[in-house]
């Protein structure tokens, strides 16, 4: 049997709460689910729309704001004063992003010695972190 993938989810969970599943809101929601990392709005509606799928960046917003309500997308600053978003996925998975400030190139990585350090940090602290994002900036290989 095949594993449900985060689009999936999302939509079932929507449908769960009532919520309908319009073309627009379908789109939005498989674009975000075929990403590795955080996009903007912009760039999720010229993905949707280079897959001809007549969508307007009102709707990109108000779809955005709706999964982030509902819990199943981060908004994420990255310094440039531009939100990125990106799905939370079930179980916890999660990236952090590297930010080239010369470009912007935005890729992800992961590293589980951040992961101990960051639990340290919660279990100190006597917060109940429900999310983090650690943003590093600097040059690219390319910009170096």
């Amino acid at each position: 049997m095949s594993e449900t993938t985060w689009a999936e989810a999302t939509l079932s969970g929507l449908l769960a709460k009532g919520l309908r599943q319009g073309g627009a809101r379908r789109a939005i929601v498989e674009a975000l689910g075929e990403q590795n990392c955080c996009l903007t709005a912009q760039e999720l509606l010229d993905q949707v729309r280079a897959s001809e799928r007549n969508v307007g960046i009102a709707s990109v917003y108000r779809i955005l704001d709706l999964l982030v309500g509902e819990g199943y997308v981060q908004k994420i600053e990255l310094g440039s004063g531009v939100w990125r978003y990106e799905p939370i996925q079930p179980g916890g998975d999660h990236h952090h992003h590297l930010v080239c400030d010369s470009c912007g190139k935005v890729e992800p990585f992961e590293d589980n010695g951040l992961e101990r350090a960051l639990g340290r940090v919660e279990q100190n602290s006597g917060y109940d972190v429900s999310l983090h994002d650690v943003v590093l900036h600097g040059a690219c290989e390319d910009c170096r």
